[in-house]
């Protein structure tokens, strides 16, 4: 997503980029939380995106190898440079043609990569690192600027030189991310990105996401106006009870789900590793280490006011992948976020109900993890 305030980011365009992840913060502080886990669902392992702003493909590349791990059994390892690279194109190509006047920015949204795919296709890691010779992690730190301050000359009118960016991109990515080979090996197999994702059993038509707002219709599709749907992604739109209890029969029935939120909140915690809602507001930042009471009347209504007010705003994307419980029994989602394995809970959020509730912008699921009564209601 695009950027949020947190103390150990990357500073980056005189912003702290939300999606950065350049650090192995000290353990956390001692907590009076203890936690059982009451459902994992199978996903792969813990990826960092270290300084890139790229939290929304590695939201969803980890979402979608949890999907092929539900189709197949297989273990994929998909690049996420790939997404990444594929994405920029999209992006460049609509703000260019809208002659500079949308975003183009790191920030993005989980249909991105479902969108590329289409275009493009996917690749596996062991094919395409996204990363040039000697680089051991990912450094956006000079490929966005340098990308940005091309795009705005190929979308100025009156230098009409738009249509070379079609060429210039690429060469730009190449030189930070390396080249992509029009055809590769895996598991002893010749793929091209395309016959790849067809061997993957994805198609990308089967992925929608769903959200909870009062300023448009429930049941009935829309475009989300957030920052980050630059592509102008469709959302269905539910009651918030029915949403919540959407992302639980997911859950239940062994879907995964990609997840967008806010975590720019003092109730969320990256060295701790959960996310709350104090009942008081005093001790915001407290409850994520000692146990106190939550906040738990979050209304429609409320969360339409955070909403409008910005005080949530889009700026993470994450992985649920199962459940948790603490020693009071109150229960959390368990979501895999990609600071690497040593950040958070292990590389885990734990985000109570009241903060999903609240600070959650949408999630992205297979359509089979409806159930039946929501699918009739949305017309699938």
């Amino acid at each position: 997503m695009p950027f949020y305030r947190h103390s150990f980011l990357i500073a980056a365009a005189g912003l702290i980029s939300a999606c950065d992840s350049n650090h192995e913060p000290p353990p956390p502080p001692p907590s009076e939380y203890q936690f059982t886990e009451l459902l994992n669902l199978p996903v792969t392992g813990i990826k960092s995106q270290d300084q890139s702003g790229t939290c929304w493909c590695f939201s969803t590349a980890s979402f979608l190898e949890s999907e092929i791990l539900r189709k197949t059994g297989d273990s994929a390892d998909l690049s996420e440079m790939y997404f990444v690279r594929n994405a920029y194109e999209l992006k460049a190509r609509n703000y260019i043609f809208r002659q500079g006047t949308s975003r183009f920015t790191e920030g993005g949204s989980n249909h991105d990569p479902i969108i590329s795919m289409q275009f493009y296709g996917m690749m596996p890691q062991s094919a395409y690192q996204g990363t040039t010779v000697g680089d051991s992690s990912y450094n956006h730190s000079r490929l966005y600027p340098e990308m940005l301050d091309s795009v705005k000359v190929w979308a100025d009118v009156s230098k009409q030189r738009g249509g070379s960016w079609g060429k210039g991109l690429p060469a730009i990515m190449d030189k930070y991310m390396g080249s992509v080979p029009a055809e590769f090996t895996y598991k002893g197999k010749r793929y091209t990105p395309q016959s790849y994702l067809l061997s993957t059993g994805i198609r990308p038509e089967d992925y929608i996401s769903i959200t909870s707002f009062s300023h448009v219709p429930f049941y009935a599709p829309f475009i989300l106006e957030i920052p980050a749907n630059h592509n102008n992604g469709q959302f269905y739109n539910l009651p918030l009870d029915e949403y919540i209890a959407v992302i639980d029969h997911a859950l239940d029935s062994g879907f995964t789900l990609a997840l967008d939120t806010d975590a720019s909140e003092p109730g969320f915690s990256g060295q701790e590793g959960v996310a709350m809602v104090a009942a008081n507001p005093a001790n915001a930042r407290s409850i994520v280490r000692k146990v106190q009471p939550e906040r738990t009347d979050i209304s429609q209504q409320f969360r339409q006011e955070e909403f409008e007010s910005f005080r949530t705003v889009d700026d993470h994307n994450m992985h649920i992948t199962g459940r948790v419980q603490d020693q009071t029994g109150k229960k959390y989602l368990k979501v895999k976020n990609s600071w690497g394995p040593k950040a958070c809970r292990n590389g885990f959020v734990y985000m109570s109900y009241p903060y999903i509730r609240l600070k959650s912008i949408y999630v992205m699921l297979h359509k089979d993890a409806l159930p039946a009564a929501t699918r009739t209601r949305i017309g699938l």
